[in-house]
């Protein structure tokens, strides 16, 4: 929608259409206002800021210490909590809202593969440079590493000969959900197979250290908010202003893990928020407003009014006979922290790409830069903040492992299972693919970056460079100014 001067009609307009979040940014411009850039480009611009430091929050202080604790709990090697847990947190939002946008439309449009494609290329190459720069030098795992690389570089392969066919059967897109299925199964029975005692203690060192790393979490993050701030003095008081109201959002809705941080007000909020933000997250499926009879068999009552009314009455109960802190760590609240976590990240991230949606229309930004930048970034946004926040907290090889696995998540099963849908509803006939050069741009860098990286990592007898990293981020570079042009010229 192209940025429009002020009219009553025009902010109408604008107000008519559902926001795909949380806010209506659109009608911030259009309305609140009144279509004046030099006021809308200040005020979105700190509202991407405060979206950022959001995500930042939730994944520092909360998501990584809950993969940290329950990968601990269960004993997960880095690579079981990668396909895992990492794999769901960051991938299984994204297979939801593609499960949602195929039904909504009834078609899986370009866009959608080239955006997946895109926010792969931009994990494989920009998260890890990124986690390599900030983590590097540091070893990983010879035989998980090269499964992990070597498994993701044979689907995309796969995917793109399916792609220069220009048609694909139901059994090939099947096929492809079950190769992520085979994937974790050989995680599962290389991890959990007979292995040597090297490999054993190895592991255990690891876990024994993501236990340590989330015990300590809480202390180093309040030691880099102590540490020295000369230049930045400005910039760190305002950063504090904006972490209240966060951190305590986020402790309302996002339960503690450890005894030492128990307190009833927030566990009591959290008894009875989280039910219905839960709810809100599957609104796409059960409507908020659905009836249904509850005490009283004559009236039925809203699902939302339901879920706060019992969760109210038993957050009231827990603050009436609950006295102490629990003495040991919950498994229960760890996981309902890691879910809420997955949800606030996925929504802020989701918010994030309508503010820069936003921005990019303002701007009057082509439709090829917004489509290759802003959808791409901010799919994967939730992959930077949540392996960057591990790679911080001493746990570089969950995140390096995480950067194949999640992504090879959304390409199989987020993709695979639209895909398994679209070629169901013409089967035995195939389902043409649309051509266009951008997605072979898209499948070009991404096999190059997986065979680079895997090349590279191998020839440093499987130690993460540092200078990769720089290397990496100026593939990520490349490819995005060889798309936008692609994009640009061929409309």
């Amino acid at each position: 929608m192209a940025s429009l001067p002020y009219t009553a009609a025009a902010c109408a307009s604008v107000r008519a259409d559902p926001a795909p979040g949380l806010l209506n940014y659109a009608a911030v411009h259009s309305c609140l206002l009144r279509a004046d850039r030099r006021l809308s480009l200040p005020v979105l611009a700190l509202l991407l800021l405060l979206h950022f430091r959001f995500l930042a929050v939730a994944a520092g202080a909360h998501f990584s210490p809950a993969v940290s604790r329950l990968a601990s709990r269960l004993r997960l090697s880095p690579s079981m909590a990668a396909v895992t847990l990492l794999a769901l947190g960051n991938g299984a939002p994204d297979a939801f809202a593609s499960a949602a946008a195929l039904r909504g439309e009834g078609g899986l449009p370009r866009a959608g593969l080239a955006a997946i494609l895109s926010a792969g290329a931009f994990v494989s190459a920009f998260v890890v440079g990124a986690v390599s720069l900030i983590a590097a030098p540091f070893a990983v795992p010879p035989a998980s590493f090269t499964r992990d690389v070597f498994l993701y570089l044979l689907a995309a392969s796969a995917l793109f000969y399916i792609y220069l066919s220009a048609e694909i059967f139901l059994w090939q897109a099947v096929g492809l959900v079950l190769f992520y299925v085979f994937f974790v199964g050989l995680v599962f029975y290389m991890d959990l197979g007979a292995a040597g005692k090297a490999v054993s203690s190895a592991e255990q060192e690891t876990a024994n250290g993501m236990s340590r790393g989330a015990m300590d979490l809480p202390v180093s993050v309040e030691h880099q908010k102590q540490r020295k701030a000369s230049l930045w003095t400005v910039l760190t008081k305002v950063t504090r202003v904006w972490d209240w109201p966060v951190t305590f959002l986020l402790k309302l809705t996002i339960p503690s893990t450890l005894p030492s941080e128990w307190n009833k007000f927030y566990v009591c909020a959290n008894i009875c928020l989280c039910p219905l933000i839960l709810l809100y997250s599957f609104s796409s499926f059960i409507p908020l407003d659905s009836r249904i009879v509850f005490l009283l068999p004559q009236i039925r009552f809203p699902l939302w009014s339901v879920v706060l009314l019992v969760s109210f009455c038993l957050a009231l109960s827990h603050f009436r006979f609950e006295k102490e802190s629990p003495e040991t760590e919950n498994i229960a609240s760890t996981l309902i922290s890691f879910v809420m976590s997955v949800f606030w990240i996925s929504t802020m991230a989701g918010e994030l790409l309508n503010c820069l949606a936003a921005i990019g229309v303002i701007m009057d930004l082509p439709p090829a830069i917004l489509g290759m930048t802003v959808l791409a970034w901010g799919n994967s946004v939730g992959d930077l903040v949540a392996d960057v926040a591990l790679a911080k907290n001493g746990q570089p090889t969950i995140a390096i492992a995480g950067c194949f696995a999640g992504p090879m998540f959304n390409m199989l099963v987020g993709l695979g299972t639209a895909l398994v849908m679209q070629t169901a509803g013409v089967y035995p006939k195939a389902f043409v693919l649309e051509f266009h050069v951008g997605i072979v741009v898209a499948f070009v860098f991404l096999l190059l970056s997986l065979m680079a990286t895997l090349l590279v990592v191998t020839w440093a007898r499987f130690r993460v460079p540092r200078f990769w990293g720089y290397c990496l981020m100026g593939l990520y570079i490349l490819f995005t100014i060889v798309s936008i042009a692609i994009g640009s010229s061929s409309g």
